[in-house]
């Protein structure tokens, strides 16, 4: 298996009653429709993840949100990319071999 949660730790991270509680609330409150806006319009497709819309620390159903398939991987790799970004603009910039 590539990409998704190969090699994650988030699934330990989530509290016990993720997906006896909180999940099940989340898509249901948010009627098993897709909350993301794409174009100022709601996606509204039909949603089958749950996703942290801030802190992922924080299982607060005001921060939880129903999502679709397509819009959480795109959320989660902007998310992602952002964070590899982060990272590359911290490094030091590396002096070319032949100036050494």
């Amino acid at each position: 298996m590539s990409g998704g949660w190969q090699g994650s730790t988030r699934k330990a991270e989530l509290p016990a009653n993720w997906y006896t509680e909180l999940r099940p609330f989340v898509l249901t409150r948010d009627k098993n429709r897709c909350q993301e806006v794409i174009d100022g319009a709601l996606c509204a497709r039909p949603a089958n993840q749950v996703d942290h819309i801030g802190d992922r620390d924080d299982h607060r159903p005001e921060n939880l949100q129903a999502l679709c398939e397509d819009c959480h991987g795109r959320k989660s790799s902007r998310q992602g990319n952002a964070a590899r970004w982060a990272v590359r603009r911290q490094r030091p910039k590396e002096r070319h071999p032949g100036l050494f």
